[in-house]
């Protein structure tokens, strides 16, 4: 995803140093063990008890399995306290999936949303566009859409010829044209041309679904939502967090986990980590920092120095995927991506 660009700062190297050194280290000790469901602390526990039972939508918990599940006669090695395969109750469930977002907080404490925009429509429309394509490309096409349509009344009015010229480094321009001048006028006519801060109203603009719908509200408004991506899915299918395969029903499963302020910041921590170690097709196993509680541990590649090599963005080495990153990011060795047509 994206495109790579010479040469790895001293920073980004020294990052990705300290995220193979994590993962080696977490791996074989028992000081990793601690770090699981199992060896949390007495106040973790207390806490994440009390909290999984009162969470909306969590249920009753389940009683916890009389034996414990049986080791795999086969397959690949599991470092020291990975979860188990099986028998996990829900307690221990709700303990792991929150305990591995503090963990991914401290590994990107500075993850946000990696489309740039500078008001609601912007991002409403940035979100719209990234549909079947990379961050990136939208980050990369969109100053110049913005430039020529700063608003819905002007993107409204807009010759939708000229609209899927700008909008073809994107991909699928011509319903993305569609989309973008048909919720420019929704927001004109219906709207006053502000973008709604609710979800029932956001989800009636053309070209905007649940997912879009959380991105803005999130990011926007500062109201809490589950954002359920590729990323987003494969994850949480990954960390055993949820079986569901759709989305409307992963994001209340997956919600009911975690207290709802936690909703955005989670959705940012998980799909980061999908795209720069957890990655589809070959996940950098050997160089993950949550390795100890990953029940999926081994479906990559577990060599850390084999797996330093699959590492995307920041981590690797590469950018991110906005032009104009906030700066938190870029003081954390973070670097922005290059514009449209660089080298």
């Amino acid at each position: 995803m994206g495109e790579q660009i010479p040469e790895e700062s001293n920073k980004t190297g020294k990052s990705a140093e300290k995220v193979v050194a994590v993962a080696k280290k977490a791996a074989p000790t028992k000081k990793a063990v601690g770090k699981t469901a199992e060896g949390a602390d007495e106040k973790d526990v207390e806490a994440d008890e009390k909290a999984a039972e009162n969470t909306a939508g969590a249920g009753k918990p389940a009683k916890a399995a009389k034996k414990p599940a049986k080791k795999a006669s086969a397959g690949p090695a599991v470092p020291a306290g990975a979860a188990p395969a099986g028998g996990e109750s829900r307690t221990a469930l709700v303990r792991r999936a929150r305990r591995i977002n503090r963990e991914l907080a401290e590994v990107y404490p500075y993850a946000h949303p990696e489309l740039d925009f500078e008001n609601p429509f912007q991002l409403l429309v940035a979100t719209v566009l990234s549909a079947q394509t990379t961050d990136l490309r939208v980050n990369q096409t969109t100053p110049a859409l913005f430039a020529s349509y700063p608003t819905p009344e002007d993107l409204a009015a807009a010759n939708p010829e000229e609209v899927e010229e700008i909008l073809r480094p994107c991909g699928f321009f011509r319903a993305k044209t569609r989309s973008v001048i048909g919720l420019s006028k929704a927001l004109a006519e219906d709207f006053g041309g502000e973008v709604p801060g609710r979800l029932e109203d956001l989800v009636k603009l053309p070209g905007v679904g649940r997912k879009t719908a959380f991105v803005v509200l999130g990011n926007a408004f500062g109201r809490p939502g589950i954002t359920v991506d590729t990323h987003f899915q494969r994850l949480v299918r990954r960390w055993r967090w949820t079986d569901e395969t759709d989305p409307e029903k992963i994001e209340p499963a997956v919600g009911a986990l975690f207290p709802k302020a936690d909703w955005t910041d989670l959705s940012h921590h998980v799909i980061w980590h999908g795209r720069r170690i957890c990655h589809a097709r070959k996940p950098a196993c050997g160089a993950c920092p949550i390795a100890p509680l990953c029940p999926a541990y081994g479906e990559g590649e577990t060599d850390p120095e084999k797996a330093k090599k699959l590492l995307k963005y920041e981590k690797g080495g590469f950018p991110g995927q906005r032009l104009n990153p906030p700066q938190a990011y870029l003081d954390a060795g973070g670097r922005p991506a290059p514009p449209l047509g660089a080298a």
